[in-house]
């Protein structure tokens, strides 16, 4: 053998050998991650089997059989895994992927990609065999007895847990469908929206939205939900993916991905021990299966948590390798798998703080008693700050702020006008969502009016003026080189897309803006909502976003799709106003009362006459539009006149330079000629 051929030969051992490991490091993961799921599986059905009818018990629903009561269980920990995996699979496949120039995803995402188009399916089926499934244990029977018997309805109409498994059922089909036929960046992150959906509906449909302070865990519910699904979902797609191959990529990817488990490990774990808080009292702590599963859950939080900050500091300082980095990512994995097994536990039963607790109406349909009748002082000083809302406005204040600071320490302007704006806008939601606006918007047809309105058409305005998209695209480092996009990347995408270029549209919008009022209040939607906080949280969402999506076509700084003109623009806006006016005048001449079966179980001892308070909130949404309009009349008028002079300047600069070059040239004309007469 020549020396040639021992070194192809050495090479070839050396390549296999580097093959091996990297198919090792591959298959681990999956290995582990396949166990953690197998034992966290086997608890949970053992838990189920040992509780028995204890559960049942505990909510005074009549016992269904081993069967029904097990699968019940299980099902919640499979749908509710199931849609971590989704969550945080899609925000992976969003922040790892480098799209190509038709905006498809890379390898990077791609497993991930594969795996959720697999796991969707099952996640839909499954959810839809657990609407008989919740229905049945709701009512103490077996589910094939309540189809076989024709009961399924009137079972759906007794369970929540079952109307909300129709609607992780509904979100789950949407992404099984929609998945398999698109490998676009953007669609993924349009799923995102059935993805939160689908993470929430369980736990909104169980002890976090009941009883008293709901209003509270309701919110914490949310963040809790979301912050562990991303954070389970993130780490099993990161673990499972392959090695991306540039060195600037990969590290860029990691430290990125390292923050994103920070933030998300720390939210769970802050929401957990809110919820833990209001659910169970100290001395239920240790000798309840709740109070157990909440120590252990907290314990698992703590310690992934520890992971995550370690394993972030060790990405950001360069101590550790892309193979060592996915073990603690599968160990940060497991332990997520740990958390939600015991919050399985935890949400299939009802808290030892609703049991201990005597509950009245107030507790039941509000979740807190209000003071006494509103006015301007109670409504002012009377205060439940909302926790996942009111906490995101601050939020987004405290980043825009970092961003104007950070322009300033680079030397570039930015107008303290979009500033104030947008900090007063961020104030406006805390206000409203956080002070006795909500508290007794929450019970009032009349203040959720004005709270509508403020929220609708008044917040909007302001946050709008305060351009946070152009901040972002300033204040935002762009990517260079191989690496891949980032933040500032990502909202170009999102801004220049075809699905913001639909919404952006002016009839689009215009449409949304106006038939989003009459079909919330003039169908059963309003009335199914307020019954519960979520409903409110998700009509809040709705009306910042409908009102800032139709300010931002109107009277937008930020880049997006072709502007209309400034005519166009004052036409539009006064177009709406009729629908507003004869929205407030058909709430003040109705004979029915919106939502009249929630406000007539709350029965409120100084509202006596629901119709008359209906007529109050007419008139504050018939009267209340005035103020946003003159607000946004003198910023179109103010852009206008602000485009006029830079067109104005344009033409003197461009015309001076025609004159002085048409001067040129007859000078010079007149000179050839000189010359030849001579």
């Amino acid at each position: 053998m020549t020396a040639a051929d021992s070194a192809t030969q050495a090479e070839g051992a050396t390549r296999a050998d580097s093959a091996t490991r990297v198919d090792a490091a591959r298959i681990r993961p999956t290995v582990i991650l396949g166990a953690a799921f197998a034992v966290a599986l086997v608890g949970v059905v053992i838990y189920a089997l040992i509780s028995g009818n204890a559960r049942h018990l505990e909510s005074g629903d009549p016992f269904p059989g081993t069967f029904t009561a097990t699968a019940d269980v299980v099902g919640y920990f499979l749908g509710f895994l199931a849609a971590a995996l989704t969550l945080g699979g899609l925000v992976f496949i969003i922040t790892a992927s480098n799209p190509d120039e038709h905006g498809s995803i890379d390898v990077t995402g791609y497993r991930a990609h594969l795996m959720l188009g697999r796991l969707s399916i099952g996640w839909a089926v499954l959810s839809w065999l657990m609407v008989s499934v919740a229905a049945a244990d709701a009512s103490g029977t077996t589910p094939w007895r309540l189809v076989g018997e024709g009961f399924l309805g009137q079972g759906i109409g007794v369970s929540e847990a079952a109307v909300a498994w129709i609607v992780m059922a509904v979100c789950a089909t949407v992404i099984a469908v929609l998945i398999r036929f698109s490998l676009a960046w953007m669609m993924h992150v349009v799923l995102l929206i059935p993805a939160v959906i689908a993470m929430v509906a369980l736990p909104m449909a169980s002890n976090a939205g009941q009883g008293p302070n709901h209003d509270y865990n309701t919110s914490l519910g949310i963040g809790f939900s979301l912050a562990v699904g991303l954070s389970l979902g993130f780490r099993v797609a990161w673990a499972s993916a392959p090695r991306i191959e540039s060195d600037t990529a990969r590290t860029a990817v990691s430290r990125r991905s390292g923050l994103i488990l920070v933030l998300s490990d720390a939210v769970a774990f802050v929401y957990a021990l809110g919820l833990i808080a209001f659910l169970l009292p100290a001395r239920y702590a240790f000798d309840t299966a709740f109070g157990i599963a909440a120590i252990i859950l907290l314990v698992l939080l703590a310690v992934a948590l520890g992971s995550s900050v370690r394993d972030y500091r060790a990405v950001r300082s360069g101590d550790v390798d892309d193979e060592a980095g996915r073990r603690i990512v599968t160990a940060g994995a497991v332990l997520m798998m740990a958390a939600l097994a015991c919050w399985t536990v935890m949400d299939t039963r009802v808290a030892p703080g609703l049991l201990a607790h005597k509950f009245s109406a107030w507790d039941v349909f509000l979740g807190y008693e209000l003071p006494g009748p509103a006015t301007t002082w109670t409504l002012a000083t009377f205060w439940r700050p909302d926790l996942l809302i009111g906490v995101a406005a601050v939020v987004a204040a405290i980043l825009y702020l970092f961003g104007v600071r950070r322009l300033r320490c680079r030397g570039d302007e930015w107008p303290v006008g979009r500033t104030i704006s947008w900090v007063l806008g961020c104030l406006v939601v805390v206000v409203v969502t956080g002070s006795g606006v909500r508290a007794y918007g929450s019970a009032m047809f009349s203040v959720h009016m004005a709270e509508h309105m403020a929220l609708n058409m008044f917040a909007p305005v302001l946050l709008v003026l305060g351009a946070p998209a152009t901040l972002a695209l300033r204040a935002l480092p762009a990517a260079h080189g191989d690496a891949h996009p980032g933040p500032r990347e990502w909202l170009l995408r999102v801004l220049h897309s075809k699905v913001t270029a639909v919404l952006s549209n002016p009839i689009v919008a215009l449409l949304v803006f106006v038939l989003s009022l009459y079909v919330v209040y003039f169908t059963g939607i309003f009335g199914t909502l307020t019954r519960y906080h979520w409903g409110h949280v998700l009509l809040t969402v709705h009306f910042i976003i409908v009102g800032y999506l139709f300010y931002w076509v109107i009277i937008g700084i930020d880049p997006g799709p072709r502007r209309i003109p400034f005519l166009a623009r004052i036409g539009l806006l006064f177009a709406v106003m009729p629908f507003h006016a004869f929205f407030g005048i058909a709430l003040m001449t109705m004979s029915t009362v919106v939502g009249d079966k929630f406000y007539s179980e709350l029965m409120l001892p100084w509202v006596t006459d629901r119709l008359h308070d209906q007529w109050l909130g007419g008139a504050i949404a018939w009267g209340a539009s005035e103020v946003p309009v003159v607000l946004v009349v003198v910023a179109i008028v103010a852009q206008w006149a602000k485009v006029d002079r830079r067109e104005a300047n344009r033409g003197d600069r461009h015309a001076d330079t025609y004159e002085d070059t048409e001067l040129d040239a007859y000078n010079a004309m007149l000179d050839e000629l000189s010359k030849s007469r001579r």
